[in-house]
């Protein structure tokens, strides 16, 4: 489908792996999304992808992302925009926006993704599938461009939660799945969503038994350390190349390139405060559930800049925190669009966050 692959590959044995193309993969163009690397071949694959190659996943393709994974919709100026196979004329999310494509389209049965801000969780949001971040570090981003290193995640997404689970083996086999208990799960972020996927979280939320809103802190305040990292990975590169920078992301690079001392210091410090409040606030609790976005998939010429905000604001807190977090199909909100619910653990607890993930697609 035109706008979904960068690269297609010959069809070989094994499930196939739509592969986000900031993963290097040897002898296969790889471009970041950018015209700036429109020609380039890496020599080496990227740790992630050999791992699955390892365990037996066939790349089917490079997957189409937004320019150097800098947005939400991926709109696409050089390479296209990614189609939303599922649910025509909305946009498939971003950055990951190809990965999550090729599983709503039957193309691969499983993808490789990046998340800096929520570029796993929206994306799959918007299809109607399901995208894990995992803890930060605990899946390598070797041979992967960076956005803003500290915030930056590689995970998968598959169409269901045990197909995420299937491919951590191989992209980290120390993660195990406990047996569940009584799970004490807080739920946050509900009032602030449209009618439907509100009611759609809190029916989630149900199937852990009692409902216990809880006040989980937003990360707007981090947003300048976030600026200062993308700032520090595209100064030589945008000025020798800024001509070749898309449009809907030229200006976002400017302004990373214009943030100042004092705002990246006081960010820092509102980071640390961040990890403080949230562990505070989810005392007492194994998980937190909220809602991937607060609205269903929008159309797909909608303004990436305008949105991206909106896009984020659920989702960046977690990358801020480096908590893992599990995007799942929560039923049918408004326009009859999937809603999206996410299931978070602290640092470390991938396997209870999955295991937990499992629980709540069988109840749904």
């Amino acid at each position: 489908m035109d706008g979904i692959w960068i690269t297609e590959l010959a069809a070989a044995a094994g499930p196939r792996l739509a592969v986000k193309d900031l993963f290097d993969t040897a002898g296969v163009r790889t471009t970041y999304g950018s015209a700036v690397f429109s020609d380039y071949v890496p020599v080496a694959t990227a740790r992630a992808v050999q791992l699955l190659e390892a365990a037996g996943w066939s790349s089917a393709g490079k997957a189409n992302l937004h320019e150097f994974a800098y947005g939400v919709t991926s709109q696409n100026l050089h390479y296209g925009v990614v189609p939303n196979p599922a649910f025509p004329g909305r946009t498939a999310g971003g950055s990951s926006g190809g990965s999550a494509a090729a599983l709503s389209g039957g193309l691969a049965e499983g993808a490789l993704g990046t998340d800096t801000g929520g570029s796993i969780r929206i994306p799959a949001a918007c299809c109607g599938v399901t995208g894990f971040k995992p803890s930060f570090g605990l899946v390598s981003v070797d041979g992967v461009f960076p956005l803003a290193p500290s915030f930056d995640h590689a995970g998968p997404l598959a169409r269901d939660v045990a197909g995420c689970v299937e491919l951590m083996r191989a992209l980290a086999p120390s993660t195990t799945l406990p047996a569940l208990s009584d799970l004490r799960v807080g739920v946050t972020w509900a009032d602030r969503c449209d009618p439907l996927v509100r009611a759609r979280v809190l029916d989630a939320a149900a199937v852990f038994g009692k409902v216990s809103e809880i006040a989980f802190p937003i990360a707007e305040a981090v947003l300048p350390v976030f600026m200062r990292e993308v700032s520090e990975v595209h100064r030589e590169l945008y000025a020798e190349h800024g001509e070749l920078y898309g449009e809907n992301i030229r200006g976002k690079i400017e302004r990373c390139l214009a943030i100042e001392d004092p705002a990246v210091e006081a960010a820092a410090g509102e980071r640390v405060a961040l990890e403080r409040r949230a562990d505070e606030v989810l005392d007492g609790f194994d998980l937190l559930l909220a809602p991937t976005l607060a609205f269903v998939a929008p159309p797909a010429d909608v303004v990436e800049p305008d949105v991206r905000g909106e896009f984020t604001r659920f989702t960046f807190p977690f990358n801020a925190l480096g908590w893992p977090a599990l995007a799942l199909p929560a039923g049918a909100a408004e326009d009859g669009l999937p809603s999206s619910v996410q299931i978070v653990g602290r640092r470390g607890a991938d396997g209870l966050v999955l295991a937990a993930g499992l629980a709540l697609e069988a109840a749904l």
